[in-house]
C-alpha cells in the first residue's frame, strides 16, 4: 500500500496535476479494485486530454463492474482520442472491442 499512500498525498498536495490520479488508476487496477480504478481514472480524464489509453482502462474497469453501456461510451471516447492524437491502432483496437461486446460488425 505505500506505493497508493504516496500516490493520495501526491494528488491532494497537487490536486489539478492528473499524474497522481493516473498512477493511482493503475495501481488500484494491479489489485483489481475496480471502483476505485475508475474513479481515478474518471478524475485524471476531467483533468487532461488523454490521447485513448485512459479510456481503454476505464473500459476495461466499467466492464469488470458490470456497467456496459458506460463502458462501450468510454471505449467511443477513446476511439476518438485515439484518432486525434494520429492512434489510428489503439483506436482499431477499441472499435474490435465495442464489436465484442455489441456482437454487430
Amino acid at each position: 500500500m505505500a506505493d497508493i499512500d504516496v500516490l493520495e498525498n501526491l494528488a491532494k498536495r497537487r490536486p489539478d496535476d492528473p499524474r497522481p490520479r493516473f498512477g493511482l488508476a493503475a495501481e488500484y487496477e494491479k489489485r483489481g479494485d475496480w471502483a476505485r480504478t475508475v474513479e481515478h481514472l474518471r478524475a485524471y480524464l476531467r483533468m487532461t486530454d488523454d490521447q485513448g489509453n485512459a479510456y481503454g482502462r476505464l473500459g476495461r474497469a466499467l466492464r469488470q463492474l458490470g456497467e456496459e453501456e458506460e463502458a462501450i461510451e468510454a471505449y467511443r471516447k477513446g476511439i476518438a482520442a485515439a484518432r486525434r492524437h494520429n492512434h489510428p491502432t489503439l483506436a482499431e483496437e477499441f472499435e474490435e472491442v465495442i464489436r465484442d461486446m455489441t456482437g454487430l460488425p
